[in-house]
């Protein structure tokens, strides 16, 4: 278990770090304001590598994303019946919130938000998508989701396939259940497990898989890469623990327990390309955050959140709930870790392309798997 007691013990350290430098739960306990905690290494480099800012730019960037996470809380609340919908604008590093009423415009500018006026209100755009959910879609529908940026549910189909006659019908289906808009896509989304090609995480069978992230007594990843007792090998192949529940297709995620001898610690992986990435929460960013995702085959990667609560359609049927992101990633980074700043968002699901070419990957919600399965995350 060579790897993880490094893992361990470097989490010792980052842990220990934060308490002398007064920004860790010690301080909150004792009742010293925490202080913003300066931004991770990786998150910065990926960042810039993958998002093209400069540090600074990248720096600013979390911190305005960290408060619209707080101003979106707010600003839904304040909206009622009249929320639209919101969005993060990295040009302006500014929450935007789409509004039905005028009348609720002042008080979530007030927020510190900006607003537009829509047409149609989140819980509308929801019911829609929940009948496209209730309808089988063929395999040149990529997927759909609420955008709130257009006030639409949009459905995206394979640039390829968008005259097939299945895709357009779907189309002009689900035209008919409200306010819908059509997107293209170069390819349809598989799922990134891949076969025994070596390297870390851990091996299900012929499959590898990665971790996504520690909760006390195991951990959480992707449903499609192993069933409910099925056992678990760790990196080095030794028995490492057992599917205690998965769920694919519908949802993807699973909970692995994890035998003695291995340790859960609240980390996502750099893999020597950044350093390791301590895990404080798992609050939500909005669409349009920055967002970075680590994996056993592509390791380190970044990007933004594009969409929330989409059906993706796979193969192997659809899946619901999951959020859409410019990330790539590719076989093997399936049950990864996403993370924004130090906030677990979920895990790697699938997506199209690749990190030379780049793609779109989706990711299932950390959240709803910790409530499906009564679990708490390992957190610093």
């Amino acid at each position: 278990m060579r790897r993880l007691s490094i893992q361990r013990a470097a989490a010792a350290v980052l842990l220990l770090t934060a308490a002398l430098s007064g920004t860790g739960p010690q301080a909150a306990a004792a009742g010293v304001p925490e202080a913003p905690r300066p931004a991770s290494a990786g998150i910065v480099e990926g960042m810039r590598r993958d998002l093209g800012l400069t540090r600074e730019q990248a720096e600013q960037r979390l911190l305005a994303e960290r408060t619209a996470v707080t101003v979106e809380r707010q600003a839904r609340r304040h909206a009622g019946s009249a929320y639209g919908g919101s969005w993060f604008d990295p040009a302006k590093g500014r929450l935007v919130v789409a509004l039905t009423d005028r009348a609720k415009v002042r008080g979530v500018r007030a927020l510190g938000a900006d607003t537009r006026i829509v047409r149609h209100d989140a819980a509308l755009l929801d019911r829609v998508k929940s009948r496209l959910d209730a309808l089988r879609a063929p395999a040149g529908v990529a997927g759909w989701h609420v955008d709130p940026r257009v006030n639409r549910v949009a459905v995206t189909v394979v640039r390829t396939d968008r005259n097939d006659p299945a895709v357009r019908a779907f189309v002009a289906r689900a035209r008919t259940t409200g306010p819908v808009t059509v997107t293209e896509t170069e390819r349809a989304p598989i799922t990134y497990a891949a076969g025994t090609v070596g390297g870390d995480p851990y091996y299900t069978g012929n499959v590898r898989c990665s971790i996504g992230f520690s909760v006390h007594g195991g951990f959480v990843t992707a449903g499609h890469c192993g069933r409910a007792g099925a056992a678990v090998r760790g990196w080095d192949g030794s028995a490492m623990g057992t599917f205690q529940g998965s769920s694919f297709p519908g949802d993807d995620y699973a909970y692995v327990s994890v035998h003695s001898g291995w340790w859960t610690v609240p980390v996502v992986l750099g893999w020597g390309t950044v350093p390791d990435r301590l895990v404080r929460g798992s609050a939500e960013a909005p669409v349009g955050a920055s967002v970075c995702r680590s994996g056993s085959t592509t390791r380190w990667h970044c990007g933004t959140v594009l969409a929330k609560n989409e059906t993706v359609n796979y193969s192997q049927g659809a899946v619901h709930q999951m959020t859409k992101t410019s990330v790539c990633a590719e076989g093997g980074d399936s049950g990864g870790s996403f993370i924004s700043g130090d906030q677990a968002q979920g895990v790697t699901s699938g997506g199209w392309g690749n990190c030379s070419s780049g793609g779109e990957t989706w990711f299932q919600p950390v959240n709803e798997i910790l409530a499906r399965y009564g679990l708490r995350l390992h957190t610093a």
